[in-house]
């Protein structure tokens, strides 16, 4: 009972802040990406506040010291909807996130992702949306932003694990750039299946970052499948 009225508290409070950082945003389209970034950093630190203030969920981050010091693929577990938000709180480079085009559609936040030049595709056509991550996110990489991907391609519950595809392999191994590989056990406070936020600490832990160079995409995956997939062993069974 509790937790659905705090989880109510925080919805309440996501739709009212959201177009307040939303219409800014939108409103200095024009001006340099770091503007608008700021802005949407703001609004990530803004929403985890209130979910820690309302539901009781805090978050630790493991493994900083394994960032690399210049642009990288960052290839994640997806678990909840918890790490599209806090990713812009922790990793201190501009990111731009791999994520389907529809999202643009939805009202002050989806438009905010166009503002924010997210690599938007067409989950329809695996073809086309292999070829708009290599392209779009080399010129993304080259402009010194870094390229998230969940290469699962949807939110997996504690303890499952799905296809890793390679469209992040690719990416990295075409353009040359290292891989950082992030688990996370967000699904334990912030259920897929369940609207309601439970109280407790959501481990992020990054991986040392894997230098593509002599590697094929099909090995890099491998790589990165095999680290993730043995901290959610451990992750998984951790109390949130």
């Amino acid at each position: 009972m509790m937790a659905g009225i705090r989880s109510a508290l925080f919805y309440v409070g996501l739709g009212v802040v959201t177009p307040l950082f939303a219409i800014p945003l939108l409103a200095v389209w024009p001006l340099p990406f770091a503007v608008r970034e700021s802005i949407a950093r703001g609004w990530c630190h803004t929403v985890l506040f209130w979910l820690r203030l309302t539901c009781g969920v805090r978050h630790r981050v493991e493994g900083m010291a394994n960032l690399p010091p210049g642009p990288a693929v960052i290839l994640s577990k997806h678990q909840s909807a918890w790490e599209t938000i806090a990713f812009r709180t922790v990793f201190p480079a501009h990111l731009s996130w791999v994520l389907k085009r529809v999202l643009f559609r939805i009202p002050f936040y989806g438009w905010s992702l166009k503002a924010l030049q997210e690599i938007g595709i067409e989950r329809d056509s695996t073809r086309e949306a292999l070829r708009q991550v290599e392209t779009l996110g080399r010129e993304h990489l080259a402009g010194g932003r870094w390229v998230v991907l969940f290469p699962e391609g949807t939110r997996m519950p504690p303890g499952e694990t799905g296809k890793y595809a390679q469209g992040g392999a690719r990416l990295a191994v075409a353009a040359g750039v290292p891989v950082v590989p992030v688990a996370l056990n967000s699904g334990l406070c912030w259920p897929r299946s369940d609207w309601r936020k439970y109280p407790g600490t959501i481990t992020l832990r990054i991986g040392p970052s894997i230098d593509p160079e002599g590697l094929s995409a099909a090995e890099l995956n491998r790589r990165v499948r095999d680290w993730i997939e043995a901290q959610q062993r451990e992750l998984d069974r951790t109390a949130c």
